[in-house]
């Protein structure tokens, strides 16, 4: 796998039912895939907010480029 392969694959995380989460959208953030609110000093894309709607293992996308934010659908391998 490349080293860009790497840096942009998914991070699985544990998700809680109803809980809300900040995904990064402008890959600043050094809590990946999660908000740190490095966008502001970067005058960058705000997170994405969301809600788990069941306790799961979820894929988080940190490559940004997915279509089905902020889940991974494996636009990093491309």
């Amino acid at each position: 796998m490349s080293e860009m392969n790497n840096k942009f694959s998914p991070i699985a995380v544990e998700l809680v039912k109803d809980k809300k989460y900040k995904w990064c959208t402008c890959s600043h953030s050094k809590v990946q895939p999660f908000c740190d609110g490095s966008h502001k000093a970067e005058n960058a894309t705000p997170p994405l907010i969301f809600e788990a709607v069941e306790d799961k293992r979820a894929h988080l996308c940190t490559c940004k480029l997915t279509k089905n934010p902020p889940y991974c659908d494996g636009t990093h391998k491309l």
